[in-house]
C-alpha cells in the first residue's frame, strides 16, 4: 500500500504543480487509487485513506482537492475504460467513511461523471481518441504547454501505441452501483441540473445499450440497476416528487411510444409497475402518472404503425392508474374527438381498447343507468366521427366501430346499449351514416362501411329488419371498381345472408354475388363458388334429413330457411346463367356432392305427396320452383345420385299433362277466363319443368337402362313431329334425343347417320307444315279482300274457322322454330326446300319488287302482318341457317341490318342482335363494317334492346373480336347516362373495371374528340354533316345548354378523368386548353355557333372540375397517411409532375385564357363568366405562385388579379340583387361574406334612392311614420301641391350632380 500512495501523492503534487494542466491521471494511477479504495470499503477501515491524506497534507495538499480536477479530467478524457475507472474511483471517494462529500462533489464533475456513461455506448471502442482530434480535444483546453511538456508527448505517443479493447458492459455496473449508493448519501434537490441530467442519463441508457449487451442478462441485469436509480431519485430527499416524476416520466416517454424493443417493455415495466405502486402512497407521482397518457398523446407519431404501438403503450398505462382516474381519461378522449385531425384520429384508435380492456365500461349494473357512463359517452364520439371531415378519420371509425359491435354484441346487456347508440330506424341513426359512407368518395371509407355492415348483422333483426337501401347500396359495391372494396361487400352481404333468411336479402345476394363467377380476379371467383356451395347447396341439401320427419301440410312451414324462396329466385331469368356457371365449376372440382341431388329429387316427391294428400288434381300440380332447373344442372355431376324411377314417373305425369292440356275441346270445358288463364300460366310452368327434366335425363342417359331408352327417343321424337309444344320444349327434345341416339349406337359414325336421319324427316315434315299454312293464309287473304270482315261469335263457323287458322299458325310457328333447333344440333341437314320458304316469309313485309321476285313467288299479303309470330321465328330461324352456312350468310346480313333498323317489334330488333353479335364471331370480317348500325341499338327505345346490345358488344370486345375504334367508344359513352339504372351500372363496371384494364389509354386519346361529339359539334373535323350522319351524330349527342344535359355530359367527363394516371391528366388538361380554347381563341370555333358555346363552356368545366387536377397530398398529414401511403417513386414523380403543371400554366394556359377572355369580353359573350369562374378556380390553389408565374409581365399579373376581383364583386352584387328582388332584407342569410353583405347593403341603400327619387317625381307623399323603419322624427310632410313645383329643380340638381363610381 506505501508504494500505491507514494506513486498517488507524486501525481498529484505534479498536477498541482501544473495548475494550467488538464492532463488526466494515468491508469496505473486510478488502478491504485481503485485498489486503496476497495481496500478501505471492503474492511470497513479508513487506515489507508487517512494515510494518503497525512501523506498529503504534508505537501500542503488536500485530498479532495487535488484529486478534484485530474478524476474530472480523466472522466472527460474519451478512452471508455480509462473514463469508467475514473467514474468508479469517484464515486467510491464518495462513498469513504469520514470523506468530505461536500468539497469532492461538485455538478461539473458530477455532469462529466454522467457523460462517461453517455459516451461509453455511444463509443464502444475502448481506446484514445484517434487522429488529430483526441489531439485537439487535449491541447485545446489549456492557453498552452506546461513545463512537463516533453513528459505528456511521451504519455499521448504511449496511448497512441495503446491497442483498442472491446467495451465490455460488465465494467459499467460497478459504476451504476456505486452511484445508487451515493444517491443515499448525496441529495440532488439542491442540484436540479444535475437531477435532470441523471435522470435523462439512465432513461437513455436501456435504448442505447440494446446493441452493446453481449446477452440478455447483461441487459436484464443493467435494467435492473436503472430501476433503482430512477425509483431512489423518486424519494423526497431529492427534491419535489411531482418534479422529478414529471422528469422521469417525461424522460421515459420517448422510448415507450417510438420504439418496439427491449427498451420499450423496461420503460413501460417501470412506469406500470414501480411507479404505480408509488404513485398509491404519494400524490404528486399520481398526479404526474395521470398526466402521462395526455402527454403521450400529444406526442404521439402520425404513421398507422407507430401509432398503434402508441396506443398499446397508452392502454398498458392507463390500466395501471385508479378507476377514477381511467374514467377521467375517458372523457379526455371524447374531447379528444373535437379536436385537431391528428387528436381526433388517435382517439378514434383509443376508444375501441379503451372499452374492451376497461371494466364495465357501459355500467350496466348502474342505478343510473348506462346512459351517464363513460362507455355510452365512447361509443356516441366514435359514431359521430363515422362522418368526420377527414376521410382517413372516417375510415377508421367506420373499423374500430365495427371492431367495437363484434365484441358487445356478444352480451345481451351491451347489446341494448349498441341498440339505443346505434338508432336503427331513427332519423341521423346509423343506417343514415352507412348509406352515406358506402358510396363514399374514398375507396378506405367504403371498405370500412361494408365491414360495419357485416357485423351489424347482429343488430339488425332487433333492430326491425334490415333496411333495404343498404341491401341494395351493398348489391352495387359488388361490381366496383376496386378489388378490395368488391370483396368487402360480398363478405358483407353474404353475412346478411347467413343471418337473414327474407326474400329481400335472398333476392339482393342472387342478384349481385354469383354473377362475380365472370370477375378478373381469380380469388373472387373462388370466393363466389365457395359462397354458393355454403349459402346455396348446403342450405338446401340440410332439408333433406328434415323432411321424413316432418308433417306440416303447407309447403312454407314445410321447408325451412326459406328454401322455397331460394329455388325460385334461382331459376331468375338474371341469376340462371350464373347458377350454371358456378354449378360447372363446382362440378369440373368435384365440390358437388350427391346429398344435394337427393334434397331435390326429396323437395319435388314431398311436393307431391303433400298435393295429392290435400286431394287436389295431379294435373294442377306444379314442382316447387327452381327445383327442376338446379336439378338439371348439378345432375350432369352426380350421375348416380339420380334415379331413373323418379325421372320416369314424372315424366310420364308431365307428357300426360301436355296430352291433356292438347286436346281440341280443352278451352270448350272451360266457361270462365280466370280459370283459362291459369291454365295457361300453368303449361309454361310444366313446359319448363319438362325441359328441365329432359336436360337431366339427357345428363344421366349413360346410366339409363336400353329398353326405358329406346321408348323414351321414340316418345320424344313423335311429340317433336307433332309441332305441338312450346318452343322453349323444342330445343330440349332434340338435345334429348339426340343424346339417346348417341347412348344407343354402337360407334360415333352410327350415331351421326342416325341424327341425320331423323333429323331430315322432320325437317321435311316442317317444311309441309310451313307450306301448307302459307297456302291456305294466302287462299283466305284472297277470299276475304273485298268482304266486311264477319263478326266474332263464341259458336259460328267463322270462330271457328278463325280457331283452326289460329291452331295451324302456333303448328307452324313451333314447326320454323324446330328447323332451327334441328340446324343448331345438325349443321349438315338438307336445307334446300327450308330456305326459300324462309326467304318468302322474311321478306313478305317489304314493298321493293326486287327482293319480292327473289322469292319466286311472293305472298299476297304481308306475313310481318297477319302473323307477326311466324314472321319473327323465320328470322330466328333464319339466322341459325346463316350460322351453318357461310354462303347464305353473305347474302343475307344486309338484310338482317336493314331489319335491326327498320323494325317496329322490340323483341325482332333483339333478337337480330343477338344473331349479330353470332355472326361477328363466326363471320368476323362480314360484320365488322356494320358494327356502327349495331350500336344504333344502344339507343333504342326499349330498355331490353339497349341493354342487350351494350352486353353482348361488350362481350365481343373483351375478346377482341370488336375493336375501339370509330364511333364505337364514342357511342358507349352515352351508356354511362342511361335512363336504365341497371344500364348505367353495367357501363360504370365496363369503364371502371375491364376498360381501365384493358385499354387503359382509350379515354385519354378520346376525350377531346368525344368533348366535340357529345356536344354534337364538328367543328374538329372541319366538314359539315350530311342528312343522315346528322341524324346519328344528333341519335349520339347530349345536345343543349340546360342544366340536364350539361350535368350527363359533365358526368361522362368525370367517369373518363377518373380512368386516367395522373400523367394523362395533365396531358388532357394541356389538349383541353390547346384543342378546344385556343380553337376559339383563333377563330377556328365560331363562338356565335351554339354547338360550339356548349362545347367551350364544357372545357372550362372540365378545367374546373376537382377530377382533373393533380393529386399534390396537400392535405392533412392523417389522410394521406392513413389512406393511400405513397412510396417514394411515387412521391417524386408526384412532385415531378407537379413541376410540370406550373410550367404548362405558365408556358400555355395563361396566354390562352388572356386572349380567350379579350375575345370573348369584345364580342359581349355570356361565356365571359365561365371563363373567369374557370381562371378563378385554377389560380385558386397557386395563390402564393403567381408572382413566378407571371414574373415577366407584371402590369398582366395586377390585370388579373384585378380582374378575379372585380368579377368576385360583381357575382355578389348579382346575387343579392337577386335577393332584394325575393324581398330578402339585409339582416337575411345571404350575407355571409364581406363582398356579398357590402354588396347586400349596397343594393339595398340603391333600390331605396330609386323609390325616393320615384316618390318624388311622382310627387307622391311621404309614407307616415307607423309605416316607415326608422328613428322617429318631426313630420314635415306637405301636401302633393307643394311637391310638384320641385321636380323640375330636384331633377337637374340631380343631373349636375358629378360620379365618382368606379368603373364597374
Amino acid at each position: 500500500m506505501e508504494e500505491a500512495i507514494y506513486q498517488i501523492v507524486t501525481e498529484l503534487e505534479a498536477h498541482h504543480n501544473d495548475s494550467h494542466s488538464h492532463t488526466p491521471i494515468t491508469e496505473s494511477t486510478l488502478l491504485a487509487l481503485q485498489t486503496l479504495l476497495d481496500y478501505t470499503l471492503d474492511k470497513d477501515d479508513p487506515i489507508e485513506i487517512e494515510n494518503l491524506s497525512d501523506e498529503l497534507s504534508s505537501k500542503n495538499l488536500s485530498l479532495a482537492s487535488s484529486l478534484l480536477h485530474p478524476l474530472t479530467s480523466s472522466m472527460e478524457s474519451g478512452i471508455p475504460h480509462r473514463s469508467l475507472l475514473a467514474s468508479k474511483v469517484y464515486l467510491s471517494l464518495l462513498l469513504t467513511p469520514n470523506f468530505p462529500v461536500l468539497s469532492l462533489f461538485t455538478p461539473m464533475a458530477f455532469l462529466s461523471l454522467l457523460r462517461t456513461v453517455r459516451r461509453s455506448f455511444k463509443n464502444p471502442q475502448s481506446g484514445p481518441p484517434s487522429g488529430n482530434q483526441g489531439k485537439k480535444k487535449r491541447g485545446g483546453r489549456g492557453g498552452g504547454r506546461s513545463k512537463n511538456t516533453s513528459k505528456n508527448v511521451e504519455e499521448e505517443g504511449e496511448e497512441e501505441r495503446e491497442p483498442v479493447r472491446e467495451f465490455d458492459v460488465r465494467a459499467l455496473f460497478p459504476v451504476l452501483e456505486r452511484l445508487h449508493l451515493v444517491l443515499g448519501l448525496i441529495h440532488l434537490g439542491r442540484f436540479p441540473d444535475s437531477l435532470k441530467g441523471l435522470v435523462q442519463t439512465v432513461a437513455e441508457i436501456p435504448v442505447t445499450a440494446l446493441d452493446t449487451c453481449g446477452n440478455s442478462a447483461n441487459y436484464t441485469k443493467l435494467c435492473n440497476l436503472c430501476s433503482q436509480i430512477l425509483s431512489e431519485l423518486l424519494k423526497s430527499e431529492h427534491g419535489d416528487k411531482s418534479i422529478t416524476a414529471a422528469e422521469v416520466l417525461k424522460s421515459l416517454s420517448s422510448s415507450i411510444i417510438f420504439s418496439k424493443s427491449q427498451a420499450r417493455t423496461f420503460s413501460l415495466a417501470f412506469v406500470v409497475n414501480k411507479m404505480a405502486l408509488m404513485a398509491k402512497d404519494s400524490d404528486e407521482i399520481r398526479k404526474a402518472m395521470v398526466n402521462l397518457p395526455k402527454y403521450l398523446v400529444s406526442k404521439a407519431p402520425e404513421k398507422s404503425e407507430p401509432r398503434a404501438l402508441a396506443v398499446e403503450s397508452i392502454l398498458d398505462i392507463v390500466k395501471a392508474l385508479e378507476h377514477k382516474d381511467q374514467i377521467d381519461f375517458a372523457d379526455y378522449v371524447v374531447k379528444m374527438t373535437n379536436g385537431k385531425p391528428q387528436l381526433r384520429l388517435l382517439a378514434v384508435d383509443l376508444i375501441p381498447i379503451l372499452i374492451t380492456s376497461l371494466k364495465n365500461p357501459l355500467e350496466t349494473n348502474s342505478e343510473q343507468g348506462y346512459e351517464t357512463s363513460w362507455g355510452f359517452r365512447c361509443l356516441q364520439a366514435l359514431l359521430q366521427r363515422c362522418s368526420d371531415s377527414t376521410a382517413g378519420i372516417r375510415a377508421r371509425a367506420l373499423t374500430n366501430l365495427a371492431q367495437l359491435v363484434g365484441v358487445l354484441s356478444g352480451n345481451n346487456e351491451s347489446k341494448k346499449v349498441l341498440m339505443k347508440v346505434m338508432g336503427f330506424g331513427e332519423e341521423g341513426g346509423i343506417n343514415d351514416v352507412l348509406r352515406e359512407r358506402c358510396v363514399d368518395e374514398k375507396a378506405a371509407v367504403r371498405k370500412s362501411s361494408l365491414v360495419l355492415m357485416s357485423k351489424l348483422t347482429v343488430l339488425q333483426n332487433e333492430g326491425g329488419g334490415f333496411d333495404e337501401m343498404l341491401l341494395k347500396i351493398m348489391g352495387i359495391a359488388c361490381s366496383d371498381q376496386l378489388v378490395s372494396i368488391r370483396k368487402a361487400a360480398i363478405s358483407a352481404l353474404s353475412e346478411t345472408f347467413r343471418k337473414f333468411h327474407d326474400d329481400n336479402v335472398t333476392k339482393e345476394w342472387l342478384h349481385s354475388v354469383p354473377r362475380l363467377i365472370t370477375d378478373n380476379e381469380t380469388s373472387i371467383q373462388e370466393e363466389c363458388e365457395n359462397l354458393f356451395l355454403e349459402l346455396v347447396l348446403d342450405r338446401i341439401s340440410r332439408t333433406w334429413s328434415n323432411l321424413d320427419e316432418r308433417t306440416e301440410t303447407n309447403q312454407d312451414l314445410l321447408f325451412s330457411d326459406g328454401v322455397l324462396g331460394l329455388l325460385k329466385e334461382i331459376c331468375h331469368s338474371e341469376v340462371t346463367p350464373w347458377v350454371k356457371k358456378i354449378c360447372t365449376n363446382l362440378g369440373k372440382k368435384k365440390k358437388l356432392k350427391p346429398k344435394i341431388a337427393f334434397s331435390l329429387q326429396n323437395i319435388i316427391k314431398k311436393s307431391e305427396s303433400m298435393w295429392l294428400t290435400s286431394s287436389k288434381p295431379i294435373d294442377k300440380w306444379t314442382a316447387p320452383a327452381g327445383a327442376w332447373f338446379l336439378l338439371s344442372e348439378v345432375s350432369g355431376f352426380l350421375l348416380k345420385a339420380v334415379d331413373w324411377e323418379f325421372l320416369y314417373h314424372h315424366w310420364q305425369l308431365l307428357d300426360k299433362h301436355e296430352t291433356s292440356h292438347n286436346s281440341p275441346n280443352e278451352e270448350q270445358e272451360f266457361g270462365e277466363k280466370e280459370e283459362v288463364r291459369w291454365i295457361e300460366s300453368s303449361t309454361v310452368d310444366w313446359a319448363s319443368d319438362r325441359v328441365y327434366l329432359l336436360q337431366t335425363i339427357s345428363n344421366v342417359s349413360v346410366e339409363l337402362p336400353a329398353e326405358p331408352a329406346a321408348d323414351l327417343a321414340h316418345n320424344l321424337l313423335k311429340r317433336i313431329e307433332d309441332f305441338s309444344m312450346h318452343s322453349m320444349e323444342v330445343t330440349a327434345h332434340v338435345k334429348a334425343l339426340k343424346t339417346l341416339c348417341k347412348q344407343k349406337a354402337k360407334t360415333s359414325t352410327e350415331a351421326d347417320s342416325l341424327v341425320v336421319k331423323w333429323v331430315n324427316q322432320l325437317l321435311s315434315k316442317a317444311s309441309k307444315t310451313l307450306q301448307t299454312y302459307i297456302t291456305k293464309e294466302s287462299k283466305t287473304n284472297k277470299d276475304t279482300t273485298f268482304f266486311t270482315p264477319p263478326s266474332r261469335t263464341a259458336k259460328g263457323t267463322t270462330a271457328r274457322s278463325s280457331t283452326t287458322m289460329s291452331s295451324s299458325l302456333s303448328k307452324a310457328v313451333t314447326a320454323i322454330y324446330t328447323i332451327g333447333s334441328l340446324v343448331i344440333v345438325c349443321p349438315l341437314a338438307d336445307l334446300k326446300d327450308i330456305v326459300p320458304i324462309l326467304h318468302n316469309i322474311i321478306t313478305s313485309g317489304i314493298s321493293d319488287p326486287k327482293l319480292k321476285k327473289l322469292a319466286g313467288s311472293a305472298m299476297s299479303a304481308s306475313v310481318k302482318q297477319l302473323a307477326p309470330s311466324l314472321y319473327l321465328q323465320a328470322w330466328l330461324t333464319m339466322g341459325k341457317i346463316c350460322l351453318a352456312d357461310g354462303k347464305l350468310a353473305k347474302r343475307y346480313i344486309p338484310l338482317f341490318v336493314q331489319e335491326m333498323e327498320k323494325s317496329n317489334n322490340a323483341a325482332l330488333r333483339n333478337n337480330i342482335v343477338v344473331m349479330m353479335a353470332d355472326f361477328c364471331v363466326r363471320y368476323t370480317a362480314l360484320v365488322d363494317c356494320y358494327i356502327p348500325n349495331i350500336t344504333k341499338c344502344l339507343r333504342d327505345p326499349c330498355e331490353l334492346v339497349r341493354r342487350q346490345t351494350f352486353t353482348l358488344l361488350s362481350r365481343l370486345l373483351q375478346r377482341d373480336y370488336v375493336k375501339w375504334r370509330g364511333v364505337l367508344f364514342l357511342r358507349f359513352l352515352l351508356s354511362l347516362v342511361d335512363e336504365s339504372e341497371k344500364i348505367r351500372q353495367l357501363a360504370d363496371f365496363l369503364f371502371g373495371n375491364i376498360l381501365k384494364v384493358k385499354a387503359p389509354l382509350l379515354a385519354y386519346n378520346s376525350f377531346v374528340e368525344a368533348v366535340f361529339v357529345l356536344n354534337d359539334c364538328n367543328a374538329h373535323t372541319g366538314q359539315a354533316n350530311s342528312g343522315s350522319s346528322s341524324k346519328e351524330n344528333r341519335l349520339f349527342s347530349i345536345r343543349g345548354n340546360d342544366e340536364s344535359s350539361r350535368n350527363q355530359r359533365m358526368h361522362i367527363y368525370v367517369s373518363l378523368l377518373k380512368q386516367m394516371a395522373p400523367e394523362h391528366l395533365l396531358a388532357t388538361f394541356a389538349k383541353v386548353c390547346a384543342e378546344i380554347l385556343a380553337s376559339a381563341s383563333d377563330g377556328m370555333l365560331k363562338i356565335e355557333d351554339a354547338t360550339s358555346q356548349s362545347v367551350l363552356q364544357d372545357a372550362f368545366q372540365i378545367l374546373s372540375c376537382k377530377e382533373i387536377k393533380i393529386p399534390t397530398n396537400k392535405g392533412p398529414a392523417v389522410e394521406s397517411t392513413e389512406m393511400e401511403e405513397e412510396t417514394g417513386e411515387n412521391a417524386v414523380r408526384g412532385r415531378v409532375i407537379t413541376q410540370v403543371v406550373k410550367k404548362g400554366l405558365i408556358q400555355n394556359t395563361i396566354p390562352i385564357f388572356i386572349e380567350l377572355k379579350r375575345l370573348l369580353e369584345s364580342k359581349n359573350s355570356p361565356l365571359s363568366g365561365s371563363l373567369m369562374e374557370c381562371l378563378r378556380t385554377l389560380l385558386k390553389d397557386y395563390k402564393n405562385e403567381i408572382d413566378e408565374m407571371l414574373v415577366a409581365d407584371k402590369q398582366l399579373q395586377k390585370e388579373l388579379i384585378y380582374d378575379i376581383q372585380k368579377y368576385e364583386s360583381l357575382r355578389a352584387k348579382t346575387t343579392a340583387a337577386e335577393a332584394v328582388g325575393k324581398g330578402v332584407n339585409g339582416n337575411s342569410a345571404i350575407a355571409t361574406s364581406k363582398v356579398t353583405s357590402s354588396a347586400v347593403a349596397g343594393v339595398l341603400a340603391e333600390a331605396t334612392a330609386r323609390s325616393v327619387l320615384r316618390d318624388v317625381n311622382q310627387g307622391a307623399g311621404t309614407p307616415s311614420l307607423s309605416a316607415m323603419s326608422v328613428p322617429k322624427l318631426k313630420s314635415t310632410t306637405a301636401g302633393a301641391s307643394k311637391h310638384k313645383g320641385r321636380s323640375a329643380a330636384v331633377l337637374e340638381s340631380l343631373r349636375r350632380r358629378q360620379s365618382f363610381e368606379l368603373d364597374e
